[in-house]
C-alpha cells in the first residue's frame, strides 16, 4: 500500500514539474536581455583582468631571468589588454517601431527588367 501511495505522489509531483509555464511578458524579457548583457560584460572584464595578470607574470619572469643570467627566447608580440569600460546597457528597439514602411508612389517608375539572354550550346 505504501509503495502505491509513494508512486502516486511521485507521479503527481512529476506532472507539476512538467506543467507549461506562461510566456514571458515584455518586462521579463527586457530584464533577461539586460542580465545577458551584464553577464557578457562581466566575461569581458574577467578576460581583461586575466590579460593584465598574465602580462605582470611574464614581466616578472623576464626580469628574474635576466637577473639570473638565464637565456630566454625572444618575446612574442601580443596585443595590448583592452579595458571594456563601465557597464552600459542600451535596450534594443523593436523592429516594428524602428523601421517605418515607405509608401510606394506612382511618380517613381519601376526599373525595367533586364533582358533574358539564352545560353548557346557548344
Amino acid at each position: 500500500m505504501k509503495k502505491i501511495l509513494i508512486s502516486l505522489l511521485v507521479l503527481s509531483a512529476a506532472s507539476l514539474a512538467v506543467a507549461k509555464l506562461p510566456p514571458l511578458n515584455d518586462e521579463a524579457k527586457a530584464k533577461a536581455a539586460e542580465a545577458s548583457a551584464k553577464t557578457a560584460w562581466a566575461g569581458k572584464v574577467d578576460n581583461y583582468l586575466l590579460c593584465k595578470a598574465q602580462d605582470k607574470a611574464a614581466a616578472s619572469y623576464l626580469k628574474t631571468a635576466k637577473a639570473t643570467g638565464k637565456e630566454t627566447k625572444p618575446a612574442v608580440a601580443t596585443p595590448p589588454c583592452v579595458d571594456p569600460g563601465a557597464f552600459v546597457y542600451v535596450p534594443a528597439v523593436p523592429v516594428t517601431a524602428a523601421v517605418a514602411p515607405v509608401p510606394a508612389t506612382a511618380a517613381t517608375p519601376a526599373a525595367p527588367a533586364p533582358p533574358v539572354v539564352a545560353a548557346k550550346k557548344i
